[in-house]
């Protein structure tokens, strides 16, 4: 269809309006959350809808009906075990991007290219994967051109993939062990990690997860343990192997001591939660006991990939106590093992993820009800992160009227929905991720290491809400390039009464299910006076249905 101009954000009082009510009452005018009783409070086709608009970057057009069909709980579990063999479309869409295709010690070989903090890139040859084929090309990729790779190639992940709750998964423990992609230790790191550590791990146990995280460049670089070694009061375990302790040393061999970071984030943000139970002599001996976690020197201080590795000439081997738990001296890397096992079997780190997870899938604020259970799946288990996600995705609380549309979408989730809900090609630009950035969400440039908050408050407020309603009226106008509107399957509507329009846009892009508000709005549309040339009113008028849906509460949430 044709770009048609809509008048400049018609619709945007209106709409921020509802929007801030529905942000800061939508929970008190909501009935209470449904206790575990068997029952689910919504219907069938709803069921679907709160499903999609929460294990997935969105619907397409036909889904709630492809999951209504086959049940959520069916669809729940084949997305819980995807199917390996069912990204053919994805593995096209992303044959452009290098930076997900192929292993990434090759990728770092062939581009010697400099992190952000070192010197400028060189030209190397290029190996990519297109088709299952190895192709080669000379050029250079920047650590800024790298990371634009990757983000866009993730918008095209969670765009196109048919195992969208990995995608969702990944996602979520991406911001749980938050890393900031200006400070890495090579042009690759963000890479592997995103690719290689977590995404594998996104529904398995969670000590596996925390484990490889402890052991990645990325985490171990972001938060300075590569520099943590023993203070000048304690031997370390290469001393203890030479079975030497200098009983005064000169201020000239006086060591650095242990850096605190990794191990407070580690307790704080990854496992127990601030009110976990650790005290401050736990935090420096957890950092004792990583002490010698580094890694590998780049070589010749290039960007080639680095990895983990321990120095015993680093690591602090006097015992050590943790959580009540005694370690013995002279023990080299399983003190840290130690210290992972501890707190990832720790009862506060069940219900610290626990409560993450239900925040993440149910409300802002969920009911203990389901934090318990999800707890209580955690601890028996083992930690096995599907479990605790099906005890959640399946529970009363999850289907309660109290719970539907009240998560307010990132922006991520937001341009991914819109991309979605309209069926466009995905972009392999980088103007969709530039776009999540400027609303406010620039993708791994969260600064400190607690992640990007998961409330409503973050993203609905007076400083995004402008640059998020233009994007849903730009969109709804055909301006943007990388998003178009032309093959929504919506436009065979062009010709049918408002009322059909009306009853289409909302099954299309909401669900079938729109608030009063909403729907009295959409039926007192008009098409713009001025019709330019080869469109219509019928195409005009929904364009403004578009513009209405997509920046309405109802799209907005999830």
């Amino acid at each position: 269809m044709n770009s048609i101009p809509i008048r400049p954000l018609r619709h945007v009082v209106l709409t921020i309006i509802a929007a801030a009510l529905a942000v800061g009452g939508v929970l008190v005018a909501f009935p209470a959350f449904a206790q575990a009783n068997g029952t689910r409070e919504l219907n069938k086709t709803q069921q679907a809808v709160q499903l999609l608009s929460r294990a997935t970057f969105g619907a397409r057009p036909g889904d709630v009906d492809r999951v209504s069909a086959i049940g959520v709980d069916r669809w729940l579990d084949q997305q819980l075990k995807p199917d390996p063999n069912a990204e053919g479309s994805l593995q096209t869409a992303l044959a452009g991007f290098p930076a997900w295709n192929g292993p990434t010690n090759a990728l770092a070989t062939a581009n010697k290219v400099e992190g952000p903090n070192m010197k400028g890139g060189e030209s190397r040859m290029m190996v990519t994967m297109n088709a299952g084929v190895v192709m080669t090309q000379s050029r250079t990729l920047s650590y800024s051109s790298a990371t634009n790779n990757f983000t866009s190639g993730k918008i095209v992940r969670a765009q196109v993939s048919e195992r969208q709750l990995e995608e969702v998964m990944t996602d979520f423990w991406l911001n749980h062990f938050s890393v900031y992609s200006g400070k890495m230790p090579s042009t690759f790191a963000l890479i592997e990690w995103e690719r290689d550590v977590i995404r594998p791990r996104a529904f398995g146990k969670f000590r596996d997860l925390l484990v490889a995280v402890a052991h990645s460049p990325a985490m171990l670089f972001y938060l300075d343990n590569i520099s943590s070694r023993s203070d000048s009061l304690h031997r370390t375990l290469a001393e203890y192997m030479a079975g030497t302790f200098p009983a005064a040393r000169s201020d000239a061999s006086k060591r650095q001591g242990i850096n605190e970071n990794y191990a407070r984030e580690l307790l704080e943000l990854h496992t127990l939660g601030v009110n976990g139970g650790y005290t401050q002599p736990d935090v420096v001996d957890v950092a004792r006991a990583l002490t010698g976690w580094t890694l590998t020197q780049a070589a010749g201080g290039s960007a080639t990939s680095r990895s983990f590795a321990f120095s015993p000439e680093m690591h602090d081997a006097d015992s050590k106590l943790v959580l009540g738990h005694a370690m013995a001296a002279n023990r080299g890397v399983e003190d840290g093992d130690e210290v992972l096992e501890i707190i990832a079997t720790h009862p506060a780190t069940a219900r610290f993820i626990a409560t993450k997870l239900a925040r993440r899938f149910i409300s802002d604020t969920p009911p203990a009800s389901i934090i318990d259970r999800a707890a209580e799946t955690f601890t028996r288990t083992d930690g096995d992160i599907a479990a605790v996600v099906r005890t959640i995705l399946t529970s009363d609380e999850f289907y309660s009227r109290a719970a539907f549309r009240t998560k307010v979408k990132s922006p991520l989730e937001l341009v991914v929905s819109i991309s979605r809900a309209l069926d466009a090609p995905p972009d392999t630009s980088v103007a969709s991720s530039r776009m999540v950035a400027q609303m406010g969400e620039p993708l791994f440039g969260y600064l400190t290491p607690e992640g990007w908050p998961d409330a409503a408050a973050t993203w609905m407020n007076s400083g995004t809400m402008y640059t998020r309603l233009k994007f849903g009226a730009d969109v709804a106008s055909g301006q943007l390039k990388y998003l178009p509107t032309a093959q929504w399957s919506g436009w065979k509507l062009e010709n049918a009464s408002i009322e059909k329009q009306v009853d289409g846009v909302i099954n299309a892009l909401l669900g079938g299910h729109a608030e009063p508000e909403t729907r009295k709005l959409m039926l007192a549309t008009t098409a713009p006076d001025s019709i330019p040339p080869g469109g219509t009113r019928g195409s005009a008028r929904l364009r403004e249905l578009i513009e209405i849906a997509l920046n309405s509460p109802d799209f907005q949430k999830r």
